[in-house]
């Protein structure tokens, strides 16, 4: 039995989740009535909908009180990376209500209500905002935890070092927790699909492959679209030759490799290949790893307004702004979590009402096509670090009347 575990855990996440799948819709046709099976999906989801608060809640004080001020062309890269982020998510928002996709969720129909406009949605997210702390992380207050979580993360900076170490440790020992959680994603994903095969038969993977071609979409129109238009701007030159050049260098390893943080060292290379400042890049690629995230902030909008869709929920404009923002903002924290922007979705359905056992369940419905949308998050989240890096830096080049290598 060790042997077999052992072996199992030698295969990769991604190859484990498709066997789960597999294995699911399978035993959805051959047995679909053992309730023991679709019980692992909630288990699963439970996991994730108890661990989810308390680590949203420690990455962000870890974040904040150990954050460090940049210095020299970092303000205008920072701005650059926060910019693509909002209209990453804005694209997203567009997207969604160009192309609306429901999804099937479990007790998913009735009885949830929009707020009735701006005014209400303000008043709803300033009173989960002052929630008491503790109560916010019980209820799974995504809001009122990270408002309350900015408030501590700051109050910490003046602390010393061995304070702000220990809310890192804490953190990390969360994060650490989730990973065995996502460990477990196989057997979770296997409960999941055996249980919406078993209700909907095999043609819950056509909704599936809508949602996935609506993520993938807006990933590649960011790509080839808007950060070729935020280049532009800044260097009055053609942008393709160095946005393609980051897509094939840093997009396609980072693909592969699902991980900003292991893709930092591909980035540093391909920086001293486009003859950029060390001192800069050296900080500004680490940064966007962490913050740098128009993947992720697509990957929440267009999960969350398939919820608000499949609930038949209206959305006014001035909401979908909100969302924008409230996407960029916490995107900005998803590297962090092992999982990535799925973790953070409830944090965003929140903002609409949806309860938490429901947004766990647009999670679950993340993890099965996450063997793809990861991958393809990663890829632009990651190939976007070098673009911004290079296009701020060449902007400091034609202000100084440099030559540009593109």
């Amino acid at each position: 039995m060790k042997g077999f575990l052992r072996k199992w855990n030698e295969i990769s996440l991604i190859k484990r989740i498709v066997c789960g799948l597999a294995m699911g819709a399978v035993l959805a046709l051959l047995l679909p009535d053992i309730y023991v099976i679709g019980l692992l999906d909630t288990l699963f989801v439970g996991a994730l909908k108890a661990i989810a608060p308390l680590l949203v809640f420690s990455l962000v004080i870890a974040s904040l009180a150990r954050a460090k001020a940049g210095a020299g062309n970092m303000s205008r890269v920072v701005g650059l990376y926060l910019i693509g982020t909002f209209l990453a998510a804005l694209t997203a928002v567009a997207a969604s209500f160009l192309f609306p996709v429901n999804i099937t969720l479990a007790a998913a129909a009735a009885g949830y209500e929009a707020a009735s406009g701006i005014g209400a949605v303000l008043e709803s997210l300033l009173m989960k905002v002052v929630e008491n702390p503790v109560g916010a992380l019980i209820n799974a207050n995504y809001i009122g935890i990270l408002a309350w979580a900015a408030v501590f993360g700051v109050a910490l900076r003046r602390a010393g070092e061995a304070t702000k170490e220990l809310f890192g440790h804490i953190a990390d020992a969360l994060t650490q927790v989730v990973r065995w959680i996502i460990a477990c994603a196989p057997v979770g994903i296997l409960g999941l699909v055996y249980s919406a095969v078993s209700e909907n038969g095999l043609g819950i993977f056509t909704e599936y492959g809508r949602l996935l071609l609506l993520l993938v979409g807006c990933m590649l129109f960011i790509a080839l679209v808007v950060n070729p238009l935020i280049v532009f701007c800044n260097t009055r030159k053609n942008p393709y030759p160095l946005v393609l050049k980051c897509l094939k260098e840093s997009g396609i390893t980072a693909f592969f490799t699902r991980s900003s943080a292991a893709n930092i060292p591909v980035n540093m290379e391909l920086c001293k290949k486009l003859k950029l400042d060390e001192d800069n890049y050296s900080v500004s690629i680490p940064l966007g790893a962490t913050i740098n995230m128009g993947g992720a902030a697509v990957t929440i909008t267009v999960m969350t307004l398939a919820a608000v869709h499949t609930l038949g929920l209206s959305v006014d404009l001035p909401t979908a702004l909100i969302l924008s923002v409230l996407s960029a903002v916490s995107a900005c924290g998803a590297s962090g979590v092992a999982g990535g922007s799925l973790l953070l979705i409830p944090l965003a359905c929140s903002l609409f009402g949806i309860p938490n056992d429901v947004a766990m369940q647009v999670v679950g419905v993340g993890f099965i096509i996450g063997v793809i949308q990861d991958s393809c998050e990663t890829a632009l989240n990651s190939s976007t670090d070098v673009l911004f890096t290079a296009s701020a830096e060449y902007a400091q080049w034609r202000r100084q009347g440099r030559d540009l290598p593109i």
